[in-house]
């Protein structure tokens, strides 16, 4: 009975694992199966081919040569004492053949761009013709026409050319770059290091990088870009130009994969203002802002730190809204505001003279302005002026929060060359172990606003640390002035 019941087990047992090796078998085949899918699904989502895009598109691209008229070398050789037996020698060594002086010299550069009109409008970069004063431009079937300059934007590098032609010219359209995500499939196409007409594939690395200008919103990608392709256009793979390629990141001037170009919600809005104007009409707030940190977000009881807070309000737009310093801007034109970068961008590309609606967070609530913009480019040029503070009264120096502060005396504003309306606390010495000091507050750096309200005496800045305290805050915001640069700073509270 023993051996029988054993049998039975191992037979039992026996059907148990062919059992599971038919699992285990089946299993494996839908993983295989599943493997299979998505593979199938990932080669449909790429491209076999760009042959049939860059055939679309390349009509449209065009390689640009610029020359320009470089001036004749100034005589850097010896200079010799008439008469000296070397003269002649010397004269002919450095002027040239028979004593010419050296001729202007003509020097060309290269770069691409592309046609955004039938009528024969190319959008390049400005370092591409910049001081050129010759443009020609060559198309991919091989036609050369010479380019006049409309109108140039240093700020992103972007300009706009014309040229005239008896038949309607082959365009692209313009894409949407806020539809573009990281991953997406893009091509360059232009004229790389003068080697002609090229077209290079990669995807978007990143986007919304900013390098060094206020409007900069720059798509990242891996798709060669070399000298030359300066100025073509980026696709995507429906043939809509995303971008502007304009620089590359590189230890050795060559492409190691990281390049840039401007995205085509920013280009779109200059090159309509360099068709329309020949110049641009950026919007212009009035204001001098910063970037609104966890510190200071908590000192004035904003519950995030998002928004650009009110440094300084110029005479203009702000300043007849009611904009005060302080004041930080949380919502514009219907959007809300994420930090000063975006702002900046959103303000500049609202256009000229209309009526905004700016709110700001003040005092612990939201106001709503109306603000009617100026221009940029005129209050750049030197068109507007600064605000004055009303004069407060003077008061005795004292130490406070690790700060040795006087009041302004006249004396103090001619020595830091402040005007003669400016009030406030000038820092005279800073303790090395305070918070204050940590927070980078130097000697002749001047407190105007603590807790957003004018200060002219310590009296005026404890109270304004008192009333931080009991709204239960661990920070005063202070407004500091250094020079020209007004910026905020959060001081602890803390013991």
């Amino acid at each position: 009975m023993t051996i029988r019941a054993l049998d039975a087990t191992r037979g039992a047992t026996g059907a148990m694992h062919g059992a599971m090796q038919v699992i285990w078998m089946i299993a494996l085949a839908l993983v295989l199966t599943l493997f299979q899918v998505t593979q199938a699904a990932a080669q449909e989502n790429r491209p076999v081919s760009f042959a049939d895009l860059a055939e679309r598109v390349s009509p449209a691209v065009v390689n640009i040569t610029t020359t320009t008229t470089v001036a004749a070398r100034t005589q850097d050789g010896p200079r010799l004492p008439e008469g000296s037996p070397f003269e002649d020698f010397f004269r002919d060594f450095f002027d040239g053949p028979q004593g010419r002086p050296e001729r202007p010299r003509q020097n060309q550069a290269l770069g691409s761009g592309f046609v955004i009109s039938p009528d024969g409008f190319i959008v390049t970069n400005n370092h591409v013709i910049e001081r050129a004063d010759e443009i020609r431009v060559e198309f991919y079937s091989g036609l050369e026409l010479r380019a006049e300059l409309v109108g140039t934007d240093p700020a992103t590098d972007i300009a706009l050319l014309r040229v005239d032609h008896d038949q309607p010219l082959p365009h692209v359209p313009w894409g949407d770059s806020e539809a573009a995500r990281v991953g997406d499939w893009v091509i360059a196409v232009g004229n790389p290091l003068g080697q002609g007409f090229s077209v290079s594939a990669g995807i978007i690395s990143a986007r919304g990088r900013a390098l060094q200008g206020n409007f900069d919103d720059y798509i990242q990608t891996d798709a060669a870009i070399n000298r030359g392709n300066s100025g073509g256009p980026l696709f995507n793979m429906d043939g809509e130009v995303i971008g502007v390629n304009t620089a590359i990141l590189s230890p050795t001037g060559g492409s190691i994969g990281i390049g840039f170009a401007m995205s085509s919600n920013v280009a779109t809005n200059v090159v309509d203002q360099l068709r329309d104007f020949g110049s641009t009409r950026r919007g212009w707030l009035g204001v001098r802002i910063q970037d609104v940190t966890e510190d200071m977000a908590e000192a004035i009881g904003l519950t995030e730190a998002r928004g650009a807070m009110v440094t300084d309000v110029m005479d203009g737009p702000s300043k007849d809204a009611g904009v005060l310093a302080g004041d930080v801007i949380i919502r514009f034109d219907g959007g809300d505001v994420r930090d000063t970068r975006q702002l900046v961008r959103r303000v500049a590309d609202a256009g000229v003279g209309r009526d905004v609606e700016v709110v700001v967070f003040r005092s612990g609530e939201e106001v709503t302005l109306s603000v009617t913009l100026g221009q940029r480019e005129l209050a750049e040029a030197g068109a507007v002026g600064t605000p004055s503070a009303p004069e407060q009264p003077e008061a005795e120096a004292a130490t406070f929060l690790g700060l040795e502060l006087r009041p302004l005396t006249d004396r103090l504003r001619a020595e830091l060359d402040l005007p003669a309306t400016m009030n406030g606390l000038v820092v005279i010495s800073v303790d090395e172990g305070s918070d204050a000091a940590q927070r980078g507050i130097m000697v002749n750096d001047l407190i105007t606003e603590a807790n957003q309200q004018p200060v002219s005496s310590v009296a005026d800045l404890i109270a304004r640390a008192d009333e931080a305290r009991e709204a239960g805050r661990r920070s005063l915001l202070v407004l500091l002035r250094r020079g020209s640069d007004p910026r905020f700073v959060a001081l602890s509270l803390e013991d």
